[in-house]
C-alpha cells in the first residue's frame, strides 16, 4: 500500500541520514538555519504584538470585557506565531534550503546508484538557477491552495470538513518539496512533475504524516530529502 510505503521510506531516509556523516551534517545545518530564522521571525512579530492588537481592539475599560480582550490577545499571539513559522519556512526555502536539499538528494543518489543523472546540456550554475526558478511555483502553489481552503472554511458550511482536509493537503505538498528534487534536477517541466504528484497522492500523504508530529516535524523536514530521493530512484527512475 502506497500510504504505508510513504511512512517506511520516511523512516528509511532518516536512518540513512543518521548513518551518513555528510547527510547528517547537511540536515543539521538546515535544521539550525530554519530554527534560527523561525525564532527571529516569531520574535519580531511578537515584539510588535501589542501594537498590532491595538489596531484591532484597544483594551476596554469595562471589567466585563477585559477577559474577552485577553482571549483575543492570546489568539492573536498564536496566529502571529503561526504566520511567522510559515514565513520563515518559505523564506528558508527560497534563500538556502533548496541548495541544501538538492545537495542531500545528490549525495543520496550517488549512494544509491553510484552516480547521479544530470543533464549534460546545462552547467551546474545554470541548474541551480533553474532550481531557484522552479522553487517559486512549487512553494507558492501550495500556499495559494491552502489559503483557498481556509477562505472556503470561513465562508461556507464546509468548515469542519476542510479543517480535517487542510493538514493532509499541507503535508502532501511538504512531501512533494522533497520528491520533486530529482525530476527538477533533471529539468523535467513543472507540469510533468505536478502530474507525478497527482498520481502518487497516497504515498505523499503517508510520507508527510510524520510532519504532523509537533516539534519532531522540524527535525524530520530537515532530513526528508533522503527518503524522498530513495523512493523516486527506486520506483520512478528513468
Amino acid at each position: 500500500m502506497d500510504f504505508v510505503k510513504g511512512i517506511s521510506y520516511h523512516l528509511r531516509g532518516l536512518l540513512l541520514a543518521i548513518k551518513t556523516p555528510r547527510l547528517l551534517m547537511l540536515g543539521l545545518i538546515r535544521l539550525i538555519l530554519v530554527v534560527l530564522l523561525t525564532v527571529l521571525a516569531a520574535g519580531f512579530i511578537l515584539y510588535h504584538h501589542q501594537e498590532i492588537l491595538k489596531l484591532i481592539w484597544v483594551k476596554p475599560a469595562s471589567a466585563w470585557l477585559v477577559w474577552l480582550w485577553h482571549v483575543v490577545s492570546w489568539l492573536l499571539a498564536a496566529l502571529l506565531t503561526g504566520v511567522a513559522v510559515i514565513l520563515a519556512y518559505l523564506g528558508s526555502q527560497l534563500l538556502f534550503a533548496v541548495i541544501i536539499m538538492d545537495a542531500m538528494s545528490r549525495i543520496t543518489e550517488r549512494l544509491f546508484s553510484g552516480q547521479e543523472q544530470v543533464p549534460l546540456t546545462k552547467p551546474l550554475l545554470q541548474q541551480y538557477f533553474f532550481l531557484f526558478r522552479q522553487e517559486i511555483p512549487r512553494t507558492t502553489l501550495p500556499v495559494l491552495i491552502l489559503l483557498l481552503l481556509m477562505i472556503l472554511g470561513w465562508l461556507t458550511p464546509l468548515g469542519p470538513l476542510l479543517t480535517l482536509i487542510a493538514p493532509g493537503v499541507a503535508v502532501i505538498f511538504l512531501t512533494w518539496d522533497n520528491t520533486d528534487l530529482v525530476p527538477a534536477r533533471r529539468l523535467q517541466p513543472f507540469s510533468e512533475r505536478f502530474r507525478f504528484l497527482l498520481k502518487t497522492l497516497p504515498f505523499h500523504l503517508g510520507f508527510g504524516l510524520l510532519f504532523l508530529v509537533p516539534v519532531l516535524n522540524i527535525l524530520l523536514l530537515s532530513f526528508a530529502p533522503v527518503g524522498a530521493t530513495l523512493y523516486y530512484l527506486e520506483y520512478h527512475n528513468r
